[in-house]
């Protein structure tokens, strides 16, 4: 394994040059290709080698491409939650800001780092999720489980499936069953 992940990272270059016909923000191509080579590191071994070993560094670099095109192009990717969408809230934040001169002549956003503390913190989001964890106690250890595995840790139905040894019709089947009951139990 260790020779393919040394294959992969000489690729480092030829995913960037790939990654310039798709967009040209340097920091987003960054992003990007360094979320690649984290995908390959976390991807499952016996496929890496499947595709390694059918078509060696062709086939890697043709896999690699796809994954690149999808980070950069599909609204559900890894990339565009953690890179993407939080730097355009960022951008349409920065763009609709009003500003204040404090005493010393600087200025500073109205909403800005020194003014969050004073702010109210809305806790919705926290209260639904303790709300959630309230509800899942009424649940066997069995769907309480598969529900926080599959919603809590990020894992899919395929990675929980094969952890689990458990069919992935039969884990979709339980995390649909719990998220029904949850949400008739919290709109009631």
């Amino acid at each position: 394994m260790t020779e393919i992940y040394l294959e992969i990272s000489k690729l480092s270059d030829k995913f960037t040059k790939m990654a310039y016909g798709l967009t040209t923000d340097k920091n987003q191509i960054d992003n990007a290709v360094q979320e690649l080579m984290l995908y390959f590191l976390q991807m499952n071994p016996k496929v890496l080698s499947k595709i390694y070993d059918k078509d060696g560094i062709e086939g890697i670099t043709k896999y690699g491409a796809v994954a690149l095109r999808r980070s950069l192009t599909s609204p559900r990717s890894a990339f565009y939650y953690k890179y993407k969408k939080y730097y355009s809230n960022i951008d349409e934040y920065s763009s609709t800001v009003t500003y204040n001169v404090i005493e010393t002549g600087e200025v500073i956003p109205k909403k800005h780092l020194y003014n969050l503390p004073n702010e109210k913190i809305d806790n919705y989001q926290w209260t639904k999720l303790e709300e959630i964890d309230k509800a899942l106690e009424d649940f066997t250890w069995y769907d309480k489980k598969i529900f926080e595995l599959y919603y809590y840790d990020g894992n899919t139905l395929d990675s929980l499936a094969e952890k689990t040894s458990i069919s992935r019709n039969s884990l979709f089947t339980t995390i649909d069953k719990v998220r029904t009951i949850i949400k008739k139990k919290l709109n009631e």
